[in-house]
């Protein structure tokens, strides 16, 4: 069942879930501007549509399995233009291309690409969604390629596949909302230094290499092998600008705490990837000297979205503290896991200040988390304080990001590195 606007995801949907035949119910769009009459008579049009389908004679076609591969699972050769600007313009035709340039994927890039990892290239690594195409070595080394990756980086975009398809994560959700959620890559450990992942002055801006190719690469992956088009199956109203690219590594070396890594039961020498699904950025700056005021003005920052998506089903945000701030926090005798409790009771949101369409879904999406919500209810920003992510990155000043999180996962996901030397 489906509104009008989104036909298409739920015809893409059933063609990646094996039934491209399977018929849908149409409600028309928009119909959360409608009167509760105007909704009832559609509720009713919609049952009837649902019964007489549900009647109708099945189709007599084979079901289509998701994700499946050419019998040698491997990736077919495709003739292209040789003049790059001609080739830009066939990988932006064919839909390749997320709107910037992009680099050949030859077979000699793609096969010194596949060197740093001892992984087949027909081994599939994980099945990405929504439409569940299937992320093979060799699939993903060609969308490195194609954003630019040197080889090196492979392993890294092969433990972000992983990671993205855990069921946790809910990548369907992320994919095909209307909300402008993007996948946040954070590496921590060796690798990180090794490939020069910047985790210090604009970490999360332009100018390193390894940042924004890793981060555009598994937008490819995303969109590529997952099925992510914008205005197909990715509805996002108007996205960000994180779904371009958004990578960087944690400061460790600036960290007055353990790293995120270690933090989710790796070991210091592991060298990791962790997959967030962040709907923004939000600038703090604040000159504070102690830990409380420092809390207070996050905590404030953390509480103010009315209309994020964290309120309707709570949700898991994260922070970048600068070193500045994060060593203050550390002075004054705050461990990470305080920090999370303290910012948890101070950044609730009253339920008053939500409209009434938005309360009514809270009360709907969060009853079985806070029980019984009405006006008087301190809404937490999400189910407990352990929910809430921290790293340390950037350089010199006095300026934290909060990315709010999408209600859509609770669980950034991290998965280890596995180098092939």
């Amino acid at each position: 069942m489906c509104s009008t606007a989104f036909t298409g995801l739920g015809r893409g949907q059933a063609k990646a879930l094996g039934y491209p035949e399977l018929p849908i119910a149409v409600v028309p769009h928009p119909f959360g501007i409608r009167t509760r009459d105007e909704l009832r008579r559609l509720a009713r049009e919609i049952v009837d549509d649902i019964a007489r389908l549900l009647c109708e004679p099945a189709l007599q076609d084979t079901p289509v399995v998701a994700g499946r591969l050419p019998s040698d699972g491997r990736a077919a050769r495709v003739e292209a233009p040789e003049d790059l600007e001609e080739l830009n313009r066939f990988f932006v035709g064919r839909r390749w291309s997320d709107g910037l340039p992009a680099i050949p994927p030859t077979p000699e890039r793609v096969a010194r690409m596949l060197h740093h990892t001892r992984r087949a290239p027909d081994e599939v690594v994980s099945m990405i969604a929504p439409a569940y195409g299937a992320a093979t070595v060799e699939r993903i080394a060609i969308n490195a390629v194609l954003a630019g990756c040197y080889p090196e980086y492979l392993p890294v975009l092969i433990a972000a596949a992983e990671a993205v398809a855990a069921p946790e994560f809910n990548l369907q959700g992320i994919q095909s909302t209307t909300n402008p959620g993007a996948v946040w890559l954070i590496i921590n450990g060796p690798i990180a230094r090794r490939l020069g992942v910047n985790s210090g002055n604009n970490c999360l801006g332009q100018g390193s290499w390894a940042n924004a190719t890793l981060g555009r690469a598994l937008r490819l992956v995303l969109q590529n092998i997952g099925g992510g088009l914008p205005g197909e199956l990715d509805r996002a109203t108007q996205g960000q600008p994180g779904k371009y690219t958004f990578c960087c590594a944690e400061n460790e070396e600036a960290n007055p705490w353990e790293p995120l890594h270690v933090e989710r039961g790796f070991a210091p020498e592991s060298s990791t990837v962790t997959v967030v699904p962040p709907l923004g950025t939000w600038n703090m700056n604040t000159h504070a000297k102690d830990a409380g005021d420092i809390l207070r003005v996050i905590a404030d920052t953390m509480a103010f979205p009315v209309g994020s998506d964290y309120v309707y089903g709570g949700g898991a945000p994260w922070l970048v503290l600068s070193p500045e701030h994060a060593h203050i926090l550390k002075r004054d005798g705050l461990s990470k896991l305080e920090v999370k409790r303290r910012l948890w009771e101070q950044s609730k949101l009253a339920a008053t200040r939500l409209s009434a369409k938005d309360f009514a879904r809270v009360q709907n999406g969060r009853r079985a988390e806070l029980g019984e919500i009405t006006r008087d209810t301190m809404l937490p920003i999400s189910p407990r304080p352990e929910c809430i992510g921290i790293i340390v990155a950037g350089g010199p000043g006095t300026h934290s990001v909060y990315m709010p999180g999408s209600g859509y996962t609770r669980s950034a996901v991290t998965r280890e590195v596995v180098l092939a030397d």
